[in-house]
C-alpha cells in the first residue's frame, strides 16, 4: 500500500523517491511528537492540581516539544555534513524564538548584575509599578507594592513579580540611586485677602527648619553621585514658590525628601502650617467658593 502511494506521488507529482520518505518520516516526525506532548499533558494535570504549576509545566513542555521536533526535522532533512552549519543555524533560530521570553529574562538578569540599575533595597518604578526590591532571582525581581490602592508612597503589602527583561523595554525610576533624595513639593492655598508674603514666610521657616540637616548630607550624597552621574544641583535649600488659581493664592513649597519618609515628612510640615496659620487671623486657606455682587448696592 504504501509502495503504491509513493509511486502515485512520483509519477504524478515529479517527486524523487528520497524526498517523498523525507516527507513521509517529516509526518510521522510531527504524530509523533505531538502524540509525546498529549501524553505529557495528560501526566501533568493527573499529578499536580495546582494551575499555576499546570500553566508552567505545559510551557516548559511546550518549548522542549519544538526543540525536539527541530532537531528530528534537522536529523530528516540535512544529511549532508555541507548543510550541517545551516542546520545549526536554523536550530538556533528556533531555539531562540521559542525560548525568547526565558533568554530576555535570563539577559535582563545578567545585566541587573552588571550595570545595577537598581540593587535589592531601592525603591524603583517600572512599567507603572512601584516598590521596594527585596529580591532578584534569574528570571524575574520582586519588590513589594507602595502606592496604588493607599495614599502617598506607603506599602501596600502585596509583592509584585517583574521579568527581568523588562529593564530593556520599560522606562524605569530609581527613587533611592544617585544620592537618596528626592524633591517633594507641598502645595498650599490661601484666599486673596489674606496677607500671602506673610504665609509665604511662615512656610518657608517652616520648609527650612524640617530640612535642616537634610542640605548637608544631600550635599555630600551629589558630590559622591556626581562621580557616576552627571548631577548637578546647585540650591538644595528649600524654596516656596507663587502662582495664583481661580479660588486663591497658591504657595509651593519644594524641598527636599527622603523618598521612604515622604508621607512622614508632609504631615509634620502640614501640622506646623495649620498650628501657625491658626495663630494669623488675617491668614485663611481658601477653597472653591462662589461670589455674588448686587450692582445696584454698588451704584448706593
Amino acid at each position: 500500500m504504501f509502495d503504491e502511494i509513493i509511486l502515485f506521488i512520483e509519477n504524478n507529482l515529479g517527486v524523487s523517491a528520497d524526498i517523498q520518505f523525507n516527507i513521509f518520516k517529516t509526518i510521522v516526525a510531527i504524530v509523533v511528537v505531538s502524540f509525546l506532548n498529549y501524553v505529557a499533558m495528560r501526566l501533568v494535570r493527573r499529578k499536580v492540581r495546582d494551575r499555576k504549576s499546570i500553566f508552567m509545566w505545559g510551557k516548559t513542555i511546550s518549548y522542549l516539544k519544538v526543540i525536539l521536533l527541530l532537531f528530528i526535522l534537522g536529523k530528516i532533512w540535512l544529511t549532508n555534513f555541507e548543510y550541517l552549519t545551516t542546520y545549526f543555524g536554523l536550530l538556533s533560530a528556533g531555539i531562540a524564538i521559542a525560548l525568547k521570553d526565558i533568554i530576555s529574562n535570563f539577559a535582563g538578569w545578567v545585566f541587573i548584575l552588571w550595570r545595577r540599575p537598581f540593587e535589592i533595597g531601592d525603591r524603583i518604578e517600572i512599567d507603572g509599578q512601584r516598590g521596594d526590591v527585596i529580591d532578584i532571582r534569574i528570571f524575574q525581581f520582586t519588590m513589594i507594592e507602595i502606592g496604588n490602592c493607599v495614599d502617598a508612597d506607603q506599602s501596600t503589602g502585596r509583592m509584585i513579580h517583574i521579568p527581568n527583561g523588562y529593564v530593556y523595554t520599560k522606562p524605569m525610576a530609581n527613587y533611592t540611586q544617585g544620592f537618596d533624595f528626592i524633591w517633594n513639593e507641598i502645595a498650599v492655598m490661601i484666599t486673596f485677602e489674606s496677607k500671602w508674603e506673610k504665609a509665604k514666610k511662615i512656610i518657608e521657616d517652616i520648609g527650612k527648619e524640617h530640612a535642616l540637616g537634610d542640605e548637608e548630607i544631600a550635599k555630600r550624597k551629589i558630590k559622591k553621585a556626581s562621580k557616576k552621574f552627571m548631577i548637578n544641583y546647585k540650591n538644595l535649600t528649600p524654596i516656596v514658590y507663587t502662582s495664583v488659581k481661580e479660588s486663591g493664592v497658591v504657595l509651593t513649597l519644594r524641598y527636599l525628601c527622603n523618598p521612604r519618609i515622604r508621607r512622614g515628612s508632609e504631615n509634620e510640615i502640614w501640622e506646623n502650617i495649620l498650628k501657625q496659620f491658626a495663630k494669623n487671623k488675617d491668614i485663611d486657606l481658601a477653597y472653591p467658593t462662589t461670589r455674588f455682587y448686587n450692582i445696584n448696592e454698588d451704584k448706593k
